[in-house]
């Protein structure tokens, strides 16, 4: 009887802890300022502008493409990007990108991912393929696609 009750127990909690962790909420806004996708779904890719005069939530470093160009002169303080794997902020400019690779990226032809850690970057290389980058690399081909699209390109003069 006692190791059926540790058995469930533990089941229970296992199970509690995936719906947790499944359920988890990002901080505000709830959806992207440009293209209103959900970024508690988009965690692993969204981002966080906090500018000198108040902060931008979108959903991907595309929509800050079109966020930093749409506020061109506006000085930015920090930029924060969804780490691929736990899903917590971290500094888009410290992060470790990867740019390609099998899995679809969000709101790009190309997929555009931040690790925390240089080393699951490297992990999600291998598996995936894609390539290391750096967050003037990704910006720089994020702000390519949108030139792609004919809303423009090029990063404005943003203090970064």
């Amino acid at each position: 009887m006692k190791r059926f009750i540790l058995v469930t127990t533990l089941v229970m909690l296992v199970v509690a802890a995936v719906c947790f962790a499944a359920d988890t909420k990002v901080e505000a806004p709830a959806d992207c300022k440009h293209c209103g996708m959900n970024r508690t779904k988009f965690a692993h890719s969204r981002m966080l502008i906090t500018y000198k005069d108040g902060t931008t939530g979108t959903c991907s470093i595309n929509c800050v493409a079109i966020d930093l160009k749409a506020n061109a002169g506006r000085e930015v303080k920090k930029t924060e990007v969804g780490d691929y794997d736990s899903k917590k902020l971290i500094d888009a400019r410290t992060a470790t990108w990867v740019i390609g690779g099998s899995v679809r990226g969000v709101m790009t032809p190309v997929a555009k991912w931040a690790f925390a850690e240089k080393s699951s970057a490297e992990k999600f290389v291998k598996k995936n393929g894609g390539k290391l980058a750096t967050f003037a690399e990704v910006l720089r081909a994020a702000e390519g696609e949108q030139g792609e699209k004919g809303s423009g390109g090029g990063h404005g003069g943003h203090k970064m």
